[in-house]
């Protein structure tokens, strides 16, 4: 679909005034995503450690919003993004690589929440529109940070073991001129014609491939070290030939310093109103249930994690979703670990879904899916680009079909970078500057091995469809509207790129939410305690984690135990027992939203 013109007459928030308080952290990126659709913001001084939003529309009404560090823990333990990250999992997940708990140095858990808030804003205008009556909306950066690893608390929690080992290792490689890169090949045949090219041993290379696959699923991917030595050999012009000449794809580690010279969007999303003409008059929607989307058919095409996880938000909002999956399901239902014969990380993301399964190759299985897009509110893939054109399943074509589809497409680049790699997690974070905003200066530059883009991807997914159903209401009109991974990362990294931009220093200092050894696990002081909890380090480390949580507590510092078993969470008693199991057995995460 590539970069689509954005709508200036109306957009979703237009003629919307929205007053914030409270930490910016919690209200900065929503307020950016809110000026985006069209309504006017106004920011008071920051105050307390939640952030409270009011947002009016004459045409529209009236919402309100709370956007809270602790929403399911005790606040003692969840007050600020790095308690958040350490009680969720987060620190534990994106540490796996380095084999010890690290804190992203990106206000990852708060970013997710603002975003989830502007979510339930939007949800409960549409819902009013419907004769909904939810006005208040509740998200936790807690509750953001356990959807953004629930696909790991799901496998943690199936009855059977990983495909392969969780050990430390994984990319990114370096070459022998000293550039670091990151490497994708999405078939063992590429994966194997790359190393081969560079004279690996045959060995390595049939071992290293299976973690270097299941990577996106484990955040860690315990490599051979004769595949680093192979690079750190060649020159990084031999190694783009290799990636060549095999069909794979290289993309050397990008700086924050690369982002800032380069032209940003103002808005991780892009609209663009329907070609139909002739608008028939739309169904009856009325809510049917406390649930502001009850009513509405979801059609989701996607594959991985980022537009499956857009569905699933719209899901939990009460949108029926129909999952169009190839001949014979989605071979990612028996990635192990499985529950009774299902993989315990699809139905993190996928579980509820109505699945039907067509051939969107054959011109019988194109016919099918526009017949099914006659019904519904919603078309979302994240198909490769050009892939929607190609069957005649693109917004103009299927607006023949529908002319109120709101046709929505998650890709990886939004058509904004010419030459980018392939869009995949984790050559976004390479290209956009993730690996070095994502770590603080003592820690080498390079992405996480935790999804953070897919997942941050999906949640940007689900808010554009929201905006998107919202201005259908208003204008009458079907929609395309087009997300990225790309709008995903310039919104995480958006804090680091300020800094960069007026000439600070981008990255966090050192050991900026590092947790602190104890006598038999790890504990992550809030920003604001840190320094005064590393002055006793050695103190602590001979302390049982829970009593050096209290030792610093009783000196009015903040601070909690680090998780570092996800299979534990449901007993956790900082969660409270929220954590349920759905009827195959997997462990299910709260959703990240409560409305009033």
């Amino acid at each position: 679909m590539g970069n689509l013109p954005a709508i200036t007459a109306i957009r979703p928030l237009a003629e919307a005034a929205v007053r914030a308080v409270g930490p910016p952290a919690l209200t900065d990126p929503a307020l950016r995503h809110m000026r985006a659709l069209g309504a006017t913001t106004v920011e008071s001084a920051p105050a307390g450690d939640a952030a409270h939003l009011t947002m009016g529309c004459p045409e529209l009404g009236k919402v309100t919003a709370d956007t809270v560090w602790a929403d399911l823990c005790p606040e003692a333990d969840v007050a600020d993004e790095a308690t958040a990250q350490a009680t969720t999992g987060v620190m534990h997940v994106h540490g796996r690589r380095d084999g010890q708990p690290l804190g992203l140095a990106v206000d990852y858990a708060a970013t997710c929440a603002a975003v989830a808030t502007v979510q339930g804003l939007l949800a409960a205008l549409l819902g009013q529109v419907r004769g909904g009556r939810a006005t208040h909306v509740t998200c936790g950066a807690d509750r953001a940070a356990l959807l953004a690893v629930s696909q790991y608390i799901a496998a943690a929690g199936a009855p059977e073991a990983e495909a392969v080992v969780l050990e430390p290792g994984g990319p990114p490689f370096t070459a022998s001129c000293g550039t670091r890169f990151e490497l994708e090949a999405l078939e063992p045949t590429v994966w194997a014609g790359f190393w081969r090219s560079l004279g690996t041993p045959e060995q390595a290379i049939r071992s290293g491939w299976r973690p270097f696959q299941f990577r996106y699923a484990t955040a860690c991917a315990p490599l051979p070290e004769e595949l680093h030595a192979a690079t750190r050999t060649v020159s990084w012009a031999r190694i783009r030939q290799a990636a060549a000449a095999s069909g794979a794809e290289v993309c050397r580690l990008h700086t924050l310093a690369d982002r800032v010279a380069e032209a940003t969007a103002d808005a991780p999303w892009t609209f663009a109103p329907s070609a139909s003409i002739g608008v028939p008059p739309p169904r009856d929607l009325r809510c049917e249930d406390a649930r502001p989307l009850s009513g509405f058919t979801v059609l989701e095409a996607g594959r991985r994690i980022q537009a499956p996880l857009a569905a699933h938000l719209l899901g939990l909002l009460g949108a029926d979703v129909i999952r169009v999956e190839p001949p014979g399901g989605d071979p990612l239902r028996g990635m192990p670990p499985c529950c009774s014969n299902v993989s315990a990380r699809w139905l993190a993301l996928n579980r509820g879904k109505r699945a039907i399964q067509i051939d969107v190759k054959s011109p019988i299985g194109q016919a099918e899916l526009r017949e099914l897009v006659a019904g519904a509110d919603v078309f979302l893939h994240n198909w490769a680009p050009g892939r929607a054109e190609r069957f005649g399943l693109d917004a103009d074509h299927l607006a023949a079909v529908n002319p109120r589809l709101v046709h929505a497409y998650t890709s990886g680049w939004g058509g904004r970078l010419p030459g980018a790699p392939i869009g995949t997690d984790f050559m976004v974070q390479a290209r956009t500057g993730v690996g070095e905003a994502a770590r603080p200066a003592d820690e080498p530059t390079a992405p996480s091995l935790m999804t953070l883009i897919d997942m941050l991807g999906g949640l940007l997914g689900a808010e554009a469809v929201l905006a998107a159903l919202l201005l259908r209401e208003r204008t009458g009109r079907g929609v395309r509207v087009e997300s990225s991974l790309l709008g995903a990362a310039e919104t995480l990294t958006a804090p680091a790129l300020r800094r960069a931009g007026v000439g600070r220093e981008a990255r966090r200092p050192a050991g900026f939410r590092r947790p602190l050894p104890t006598a038999d696990r790890w504990i992550a002081p809030t920003d604001d305690s840190a320094r005064a909890a590393n002055t006793q380090s050695g103190h602590l480390a001979r302390l049982s984690s829970h009593e050096a949580v209290a030792v610093l507590r009783d000196q009015g510092l903040t601070a909690t135990v680090v998780t570092t078993d996800l299979a534990a969470l449901p007993i956790d008693p900082r969660l409270r027992g929220v954590l349920t199991r759905d009827p195959h057995g997997s462990l299910v995460v709260p959703s990240p939203w409560r409305f009033e």
